[in-house]
This record gives structure tokens, sequence and C-alpha cells, in this order.
């Protein structure tokens, strides 16, 4: 089973993977800015240089120049000149949820069920695998993950999620789930798990996770599919909810109401 170190190198390999598809500035802006978000990569952090980034992504050089150039716009990246030059990772938990909260209003209610299908898909089939492989030194490391898990703030309460869901995925020992899962929570998880910002949430999270940990002790696949995949779906309806509110929060006022 992959330790903490592993999997941040692995999360780390994800974020820098070549992007699928045309490769566009804004793609690689939002997979950095994802990163940032997520906690990936941290307050100080020099990023590769445009030809490094470039490469690594699969993209121009002038396509990295012009996503950094975003990434300073919005405070989340600033650029240094000399020997010991290059751009740094600049965390503003302030920004940073003001750009989750712009994405959350560009996406439609239909997009956002679809991200809960997909997830489900992805989470709840390696659940359902887990449940019918997993040893008793996994159950222990599974059990170690939850009782480590940081339920004070939004932000440890998020890699807490990560680090559990990525640890079922390699309990059921298929490389390409936990690729995907890698994958979508570089992407997805600041977005996804936005309701850990309410401890409630945070608390209802520690309760999924101790009901998959019990089905996979009971041997009970359908059980830790139904958990994972209930789990996603009430972060998804929470972010639904929270989109019509910023919708409300911005409409106009008409004269009269």
């Amino acid at each position: 089973m992959p330790h903490a170190a592993g999997r941040t190198d692995a999360t780390r390999a994800v974020v820098f993977a070549p992007l699928d598809g045309a490769g566009r500035a804004e793609l690689v802006e939002q997979r950095i800015t994802d990163a940032i978000v997520a906690g990936v990569l941290r307050d100080g952090e020099r990023l590769p240089s445009e030809s490094d980034l470039a490469k690594s992504l699969g993209v121009a050089v002038v396509t990295a120049r012009e996503a950094l150039v975003a990434l300073r716009d919005n405070g989340l990246v600033h650029t240094r000149r000399g020997r010991d030059g290059g751009s740094f990772v600049t965390y503003d938990p302030d920004a940073s949820t003001r750009l989750v909260e712009r994405r959350l209003n560009s996406l439609s209610r239909v997009e956002l069920r679809d991200l809960s299908l997909h997830y489900s898909a992805i989470a709840g089939m390696a659940a359902e695998v887990a449940a019918d492989r997993a040893s008793d030194d996994d159950l222990a490391s599974l059990a170690d993950i939850d009782a480590r898990a940081d339920l004070a703030t939004p932000g440890g309460a998020r890699r807490s999620v990560g680090r559990f869901q990525l640890e079922v995925a390699a309990v059921s020992q298929s490389p390409r789930l936990v690729h995907e899962e890698l994958r979508l929570q570089a992407e997805a998880g600041p977005l996804l798990w936005l309701c850990l910002r309410e401890q409630s949430y945070r608390d209802a999270s520690r309760a999924a996770r101790l009901e998959v940990i019990e089905a996979i002790r009971a041997v009970d696949p359908e059980r830790a599919r139904r958990a994972t995949a209930s789990h996603i779906q009430q972060a998804v309806e929470w972010l639904i909810d929270e989109k019509a509110r910023l919708e409300a929060s911005v409409a106009p006022v008409v004269e009269g109401d």
C-alpha cells in the first residue's frame, strides 16, 4: 500500500501529467489552480520553468507562459527574476475560495450531476473491489487514516477525504482506479468537497468513512460502494444548493419586489 510520501508524489505526478485534448492555456491554468487550492502545491513552492512545465503538460511554451500570466493575475503565483528566480506559489485562502466559487458558478447543474456520476463510478467501484481484496493490514491502514483525520478545518477535512479514498483505491489493487482517483482529486477535489467548510458535513464525512471501513471489514462490496456513492452524492447536492445561493446573492433587485 502507498504511504503518505508515495501518495503525495503520485498526486504531484498527476498535476504535471500531459493534458487531455487540446493544450489550451485555460486548461493549464485550471490544472495548476486546482492543485494550489487542494494543497498539492504549497505556498512558496517553486513551479517548473516555462519550458519544463510545457514539456510535462504536452503544450507549447507560449501556452504555459499565458497560463502563468493568468495565475499571477489571480494572485496564485508570483515571479522573481535572477539566479534564484522563478514562479512561486502564493496561497491566499480568500482568493482560493473566490476562485472555487467562480468555477462553481460556471458549471451547470447538469454538469455537477455528471461530476457526481463520474466520481461515484470510480470511487464506488474502488470501494466495492476493496471489500473483496482487503487484508487485515489494509483495514488497519484505513482505520489509521480515519484516526488521524483533521476535522477542525475545511482543508484538513478535505485532505483526510482524499487520503482515505486514495487508500481505498490502492486496496482495490487496480492501478487504473488509483490513477483515475488521483486525477479526479487533482481536478475536482477542491470543488467537490467545498461542503467541508461546514462542520456538520465534516462530521458526516467521518461517518461515511466509518461506514466504508465497516463494509470492507464485513466483506460487503455492495454496502461499501453504496456508502461511497452516497457520500459523493451528498457533496454534489450541497454544491447545487450553494450554486443557487450564490446566484440569488447576485441576482438584480427588481423594483417593487
